[in-house]
């Protein structure tokens, strides 16, 4: 579904956005792997994805910083022949009820979660545009669609990314260039398993499916946003939750 396509993908070496990482790359997709934290981690999902036969590089970027993410994008520029897929994964959580967060870390996870994002676009936007084609993936989560106690700077970021979402599917549409968000619900991630045991089985219990999804169910469905299958499809907004949202 993805052959000959070149996909950049911001964290890119552990959970969902690894899952993504693989999963495109079956698909005979190249992947630019960008990772902030453990260059092991990402060393680790390129002797995968070599294994599977494609190309794939791993690049060190803090996507909140613009001259970072400018000086990245062109590197894969130079590496790779194109960009044809973006996807925005990479995000932190900084948790904690309002009157204790602190004001640095709204911010923080704001300027990864959100404004990383939007350097990623802005530094791929004309590429895209000139070419008349590309896909743009943001991950967004259920706590951008109904907020999440604790979790005021990450259900902010969420809410924005789904609206910088539609306004870049709004000014690409013209370009060929589609633009969608995905928002998964509770996933089953090395995040989600540090969360304390109770806190757990009451937002299982919440589910409607009753379990926690797994990493391939949102990489199953950015397989499908990536490839020429989903060339009508822009400025959606779809949940993978277990109906959690709905």
């Amino acid at each position: 579904m993805l052959k000959g396509k070149t996909a950049v993908i911001t964290g890119a070496s552990r959970g969902i956005g690894r899952e993504i990482a693989l999963r495109f790359a079956a698909h005979g997709a190249d992947i630019a792997a960008i990772y902030c934290g453990s260059r092991q981690a990402a060393e680790e999902l390129c002797e995968q994805i070599r294994a599977l036969g494609r190309k794939v590089l791993p690049y060190q970027c803090d996507v909140s910083d613009w001259e970072n993410v400018k000086e990245t994008v062109g590197k894969i520029q130079s590496d790779f022949d194109g960009i044809d897929i973006l996807v925005n994964n990479a995000g932190i959580t900084i948790d904690r009820l309002v009157p204790q967060m602190k004001e640095e870390d709204f911010e923080r996870v704001l300027n990864v979660n959100l404004k990383g994002a939007f350097h990623m676009i802005r530094q791929t936007y004309m590429l895209f545009a000139r070419k008349r084609a590309g896909r743009i993936i943001n991950i967004s989560s259920a706590s951008g669609l109904v907020g999440s106690a604790g979790q005021a700077n990450y259900s902010s970021a969420k809410a924005g990314l789904i609206g910088l979402t539609k306004s870049v599917a709004r000014e690409l549409a013209g370009r060929n260039v589609t633009c969608n968000a995905i928002a998964p619900g509770l996933i089953d991630t090395a995040m989600t398993r540090e969360m304390n045991g109770q806190a757990r089985e009451r937002m299982e219990n919440a589910i409607p499916m009753k379990r926690m999804g797994k990493p391939e169910d949102v990489a199953n469905l950015a397989v499908f946003l990536a490839s020429d299958l989903s060339g009508y499809i822009t400025g959606e907004v779809i949940r993978v939750d277990g109906g959690l949202c709905m």
